[in-house]
C-alpha cells in the first residue's frame, strides 16, 4: 500500500507540539508528511520562543519532507488570491502548496480552506 502524502498545516504542528494532539497523523508510518516553508517560517518566528523550543522544532521537522516554494506553487498562489481574496497570504500559499503537490491538506482550520477549489482537506 502506497504511503498518502499529507500536507500539514501550521496550527496542526503548533497543537501537536504543545499537547502531543495528532500524533496519530504525524507518526504513523502509513503517511507521507509534507509541510510548507511557510508553516517553517510560522513556526520559528513565532514570538517568545526559546532557543531549546526552537531547537526541538528544527529537529521535530527533519523527521518530515519540506516543500519549498517553487515557479508552479507561486503561479498557483497567485490564483488563489484572485479567487479567495479573503484568505491570509500565508493561507493561501499553504493552499497553493497542497493543490500543485496534489496533496491532502491536514489542518484545523477547515473553514479557511474548504471553499478553494482544488484543495482536498485531509480528515483521518
Amino acid at each position: 500500500m502506497a504511503a498518502v502524502g499529507v500536507l500539514i498545516d501550521t496550527d496542526v504542528f503548533i497543537d501537536y507540539f504543545n499537547t502531543g494532539r495528532h500524533a496519530s497523523i504525524l507518526e504513523d508510518p502509513t503517511r507521507r508528511i509534507y509541510y510548507s516553508i511557510v508553516t517553517r517560517k510560522e513556526l520559528l518566528a513565532k514570538e517568545g520562543l526559546r532557543d531549546s523550543e526552537r531547537q526541538a522544532i528544527v529537529e521535530t521537522l527533519r523527521g518530515f519532507r519540506l516543500v519549498p516554494i517553487n515557479r508552479a506553487i507561486a503561479g498557483r498562489y497567485s490564483r488563489v488570491r484572485t479567487s479567495a481574496p479573503w484568505l491570509e497570504r500565508e493561507d493561501a500559499l499553504i493552499a497553493a502548496t497542497a493543490i500543485e503537490k496534489r496533496l491532502r491538506l491536514c489542518t484545523g482550520n477547515w473553514r479557511h480552506f474548504r471553499r478553494i477549489e482544488g484543495v482536498r482537506l485531509y480528515v483521518g
